[in-house]
C-alpha cells in the first residue's frame, strides 16, 4: 500500500518516537540499524521528516533526532505518508489513469472511493504516539 520510502519513514519515525519517550536522542545510524534500513536511504527519509517538522534534529556531540510528546500525539500517520509520498494515495486513480474522476471513472473508481475514504480516516486517526506506545508495550515490532 505504501511506497518503500514511506514504509521506511514510518518505521524510522516510530523508532525515533519510542527512543524519545525514554529521553534519548538517536543518531541516524541507530535509526537505520533498528529499522533494517540502508543508512543513506534512512538519512534522506528522516531529512524529509525533519523538513516537514515531524521530527527534530539537533546537531553537535549531544545531537540526534527526537520528537517531543506533543509532536507524537499530534502527528498522524497521514502526515508522515504525505511528507514522504505526497497525497497520491488519496487522490490518484487506482489504475493509474490520469483522467479518472467521478464523471469519467475507471472500472475501479466507484469501488475505490469508499476504500480510499476508510484508509484516509484510519491514517488521520492514528498517531505516532499510539504506534510508538504499541511498540514499547511489545504489541508490535519494527524488524523481522
Amino acid at each position: 500500500m505504501f511506497s518503500k520510502s514511506c514504509e521506511h519513514g514510518l518505521r524510522a519515525i516510530i523508532y525515533i518516537a519510542t527512543q524519545s519517550m525514554e529521553g534519548h536522542r538517536v543518531k541516524i545510524g541507530d535509526v537505520a540499524t533498528h529499522t533494517d534500513s540502508p543508512l543513506a536511504f534512512t538519512a534522506k527519509i528522516v531529512g524529509s521528516l525533519v523538513k516537514h517538522e515531524l521530527v527534530q534534529s539537533l546537531t553537535g556531540p549531544q545531537g540526534g533526532f527526537l520528537m517531543h510528546e506533543h509532536q507524537m500525539r499530534q502527528a498522524s500517520v497521514r502526515q508522515v505518508v504525505e511528507a514522504i509520498d505526497g497525497n497520491a494515495l488519496f487522490t490518484r486513480c487506482a489504475l493509474g489513469l490520469s483522467q479518472c474522476n467521478a464523471l469519467r471513472p475507471c472500472p475501479m473508481h466507484h469501488r475505490f472511493v469508499g476504500i480510499r475514504k476508510e484508509i484516509r480516516e484510519m491514517l488521520e486517526g492514528t498517531t505516532i504516539f499510539e504506534l510508538a506506545t504499541g511498540l514499547k508495550d511489545g504489541a508490535s515490532l519494527l524488524r523481522n
